[in-house]
């Protein structure tokens, strides 16, 4: 049975488009994939730690080395870091934070970028100089944005730094297989942003019915 590992990230709990798309997308994984197991990560209520310069003396001190401070320094990133390791589908919900992510999971992503965790340095080839150790698993963006026009080829394409940056670091890690699924005009109340749920909830319900636990191709959503 796969494993999910859902991450929210929104400073809202109420009226957050990004939590409604991964309650909606837990709801259906669970209605097609029963007694699957899901693991639910809330940035904004874990009060992830911001990495500090002890932090980063004891990533990068061989394991074998690490005095006992060191290790309770890394606990939280290792735990993380299993979690990743552990899933087998990986969803993340995130608004468009200033035209970035929030920055509860800014921290998440230093504590799991983590060398010989989850990539390690290939010196040897300045085209492709990382080599990922998320392997065979499969990455899900739920993404909500104040307005629209930060797709390939629109007006805000140059000031969309939120999939674009999160594609960027997941693929360092290992993770190709990435769809994006996106509400757009979160801060209007267009008939825009009503047909803008609607399509993300039909996406959703199509990502999960034809997600197949055996094999390795589905459709692309919103690439």
């Amino acid at each position: 049975m796969k494993q999910l590992l859902v991450i929210d990230s929104s400073a809202r709990a109420l009226r957050s488009h990004s939590r409604e798309m991964t309650r909606e997308f837990v709801k259906q994984w669970q209605d097609r994939y029963p007694g699957s197991t899901i693991i639910s990560r809330d940035l904004t209520h874990d009060n992830v730690p911001h990495i500090t310069e002890k932090w980063v003396s004891a990533a990068f001190t061989p394991e074998a080395s690490r005095s006992e401070e060191a290790m309770q320094i890394l606990e939280t990133s290792e735990q993380f870091v299993s979690e990743l390791h552990a899933a087998d589908v990986i969803v993340i919900g995130a608004p468009m934070y200033n035209w970035s992510i929030p920055s509860p999971l800014k921290a998440y992503i230093d504590h799991v970028m983590r060398v010989n965790r989850t990539f390690r340095v290939n010196r040897g080839d300045k085209q492709n100089p990382y080599i990922g150790l998320l392997q065979n698993k499969t990455l899900v963006l739920l993404l909500s944005r104040g307005s629209a026009g930060y797709g390939p080829g629109e007006d805000n394409q140059h000031m969309n730094f939120q999939d674009n940056y999160l594609k960027t670091v997941f693929n360092v890690m290992g993770i190709s297989d990435i769809h994006t699924i996106t509400i757009d005009g979160a801060s209007t109340q267009s008939d825009e942003l009503v047909r803008s749920i609607e399509c993300a909830e039909t996406d959703i319900r199509t990502f999960i019915r034809h997600y197949h636990q055996t094999e390795d191709t589905y459709p692309t959503i919103n690439q």
